[in-house]
């Protein structure tokens, strides 16, 4: 019973569709029942990837709106509501009911709706006499967006900015922990697991786990709470590991320029809750999904563009030789006269080939889809030499540096202003030292170039700061600005530290290493100093004690606090298949940020500590 968390909040939707009915061995909500659906923009993200609009009809939805949107009454119809528990929207369902809007109202709730907000709502009804109409009340946990099998995003936006905010005070940041644990004990409530917890020492992860565990550990006291996996299971079932990250771990990752197939398409033309929208061959925007119901994207997701490229010519191949194959048998015997007695053999040829013409035309339509895809990426490939980035970055984490000619020979090259700015941070974060006059001179360029370059002074100050932090003894260690040690603890050194060891020969990211090594559960160095979290052992025996949380596990959920994207994911995903037997890992963040997404939270950061800015006006004397 692998964890399939698309597959069960896909179930839990469409359970709470059949008005929270249990649903029939179709796995479809009953349709004899027609029902309207209400949701607000949240929970729309939520139900986009999982459910498509003709979905809707099969179980039995015959309309559907906004909540915010002005709606007709509908009679004699209930309606089920998915909202986040939020002040706006109760008081929108107590304006709703009051004006008798539905037949009767099936309330789902995104996630635990608060005290406050639900006696709001008791009263509200009351008061308009339309109580009666209320016919359930759910929390539902499902206050998470499932992209993939193994992928999911809390849709928490800029919360990078949030947490490493140097004016955050400490109320500010406990509430912004308390919604992502909140978002994590969603996912956890919907596979029904309540895992090992690991995380490196300090900052966000710790802050995240340790108030993670505790939530679990109120829960899990409750009567009927939702882990209590029908008896016997427990025992058998083998827990997962949840590791939880913070972006600081490895900054180089939401900032690189990657050439694979899946995350090119996500940065360079925003893939966005699996849809993407394109230029079409012959003008005109076209809109295509990308999911596990695409074979060519889920086969190719992880290659190299330049392979990818390679693929859809010999599929293009493939399908033109089948279609000749059906002309073929389909055609009469090479040109002899038809002669009626092989009718038996002739029928059977043409009902084959128009058997497998459905086929061919879904084949056809994935192969100009990803070709329409290629065809845009290539030109932007092209157009910002996006290759040269992607290879130089890499080259540099390797290298630990780069040869000051080539540098400024790409901060005047080609390339969009933000290219030329990741490629710079990119810089400053693989250089081991660093060399002033080299850094002016990319700063210089950076104006040349009109760039803002907050983001690039603010990696630079953390990368300062981390050098000191590293050279001071303990006593002066305490002087260092005190905001560094609040927020990053001991991982602020994991910023920079040994970039060499980021990257190992084989290309592996630091992050994946160590899942690897948690996974594994042996011992090592990198790892012996992490926290561990048991939210079913008792209190005081948390720690390294018992031997089963050491590991090996079969499964593992990664949490990356601050933003992830679909580099560590491919990356993770490369790791399962690569161990014996074959191990399954999902993929969680606070939100899939693209390269330029990130450093703009970056940018934000730089301003707010008062740090590079916008490039001042060119001097008429220039010139």
């Amino acid at each position: 019973m692998a964890l399939n968390l698309r597959q069960r909040q896909t179930e839990c939707i469409t359970r709470m569709l059949n008005l929270n009915q249990p649903v029939n061995a179709t796995g479809m909500a009953n349709e004899e029942v027609y029902k309207i659906l209400i949701y607000d923009k949240f929970c729309q993200n939520i139900l986009s990837p999982l459910i498509h609009v003709k979905d809707l009809r099969k179980h039995g939805v015959t309309l559907y709106f906004l909540i915010d949107k002005d709606r007709k009454p509908v009679h004699d119809v209930p309606a089920v509501y998915f909202v986040q528990p939020s002040h706006s929207n109760i008081q929108r369902i107590i304006a709703d009911t009051s004006n008798s809007l539905y037949d009767s109202f099936h309330l789902n709730f995104s996630s635990l709706i608060p005290r406050p907000l639900l006696e709001d709502l008791a009263s509200g009804t009351l008061n308009s006499d339309s109580i009666h109409r209320i016919s359930k009340v759910h929390d539902q946990y499902l206050e998470f967006v499932t992209l993939e099998d193994n992928l999911f995003s809390l849709a928490q936006k800029n919360s990078y900015v949030q947490l490493n905010d140097p004016k955050a005070g400490d109320r500010e940041i406990e509430d912004i922990i308390e919604k992502i644990v909140g978002g994590l004990f969603c996912v956890l409530a919907t596979l029904v697991v309540v895992p090992i917890i690991r995380c490196p020492r300090g900052g966000p992860a710790e802050m995240v786990a340790s108030a993670l565990d505790q939530r679990l550990r109120d829960h899990l006291l409750s009567k009927n709470n939702l882990f209590t996996e029908g008896g016997n299971f427990v025992s058998s079932f083998q827990r997962p590991i949840l590791c939880i990250f913070d972006r600081n771990f490895e900054l180089s990752v939401g900032i690189q320029h990657d050439f694979r197939y899946r995350p090119l398409v996500h940065d360079i033309l925003g893939l966005k809750l699996n849809r993407l929208n394109v230029q079409g061959e012959k003008g005109g925007m076209k809109s295509y999904e990308l999911d596990s119901s695409d074979p060519f994207w889920v086969a190719n997701g992880s290659l190299e563009f330049p392979e990818v490229a390679v693929e859809i010519e010999t599929q293009l191949n493939k399908y033109k030789r089948d279609v000749d194959e059906v002309n073929r048998r389909t055609g009469g015997n090479d040109g002899a006269e038809f002669d009626g007695t092989d009718m038996i053999g002739n029928t059977k040829h043409l009902m084959s080939a128009v058997n497998s013409l459905p086929e061919l035309t879904a084949r056809k339509q994935v192969i100009d889809k990803h070709t329409n895809i290629a065809t845009v990426l290539l030109s932007e490939i092209k157009e910002r030499l996006l290759d040269s980035f992607a290879k130089k970055e890499y080259d540099m984490m390797v290298r630990g540096g780069i040869d000051r000619s080539e540098l400024l020979g790409v901060l005047r090259g080609k390339g969009s202003k933000m290219d030329k700015l990741r490629f710079s941070i990119m810089y400053l974060i693989s250089s081991e030292a660093i060399n002033q006059q080299e850094v002016e001179a990319v700063e210089a360029a950076l104006r040349e170039s009109e760039v803002d370059t907050s983001a690039f002074q603010y990696v630079k100050k953390i990368k300062a700061l981390n050098v000191s932090l590293a050279s001071a003894n303990s006593a002066s260690r305490s002087n260092i600005v005190d905001w560094a040690e609040k927020l990053y603890g001991q991982s602020i050194s994991a910023v920079t530290a040994g970039v060499k060891n980021l990257l190992s020969n084989d290309r592996q990211l630091a992050l994946t290493r160590t899942v690897e090594a948690l996974v594994e559960g042996r011992p090592n160095p990198e790892i012996d100093s992490y926290l561990v979290f048991d939210p079913r052992a008792p209190k005081s025996s948390s720690g390294m004690g018992s031997s089963h949380l050491k590991g090996p596990f079969k499964e593992a959920i990664v949490f990356m606090i601050g933003g992830g994207n679909y580099v560590e994911y491919g990356s993770l995903q490369e790791l399962a298949q690569r161990q014996q037997p074959v191990k399954h890992v999902i993929y969680g963040t606070t939100e899939i940020l693209t390269g330029q997404e990130f450093v703009e939270q970056l940018a934000v950061l730089g301003q707010k500590m008062g740090l590079g800015g916008a490039p001042p006006p060119p001097h008429a004397s220039t010139h």
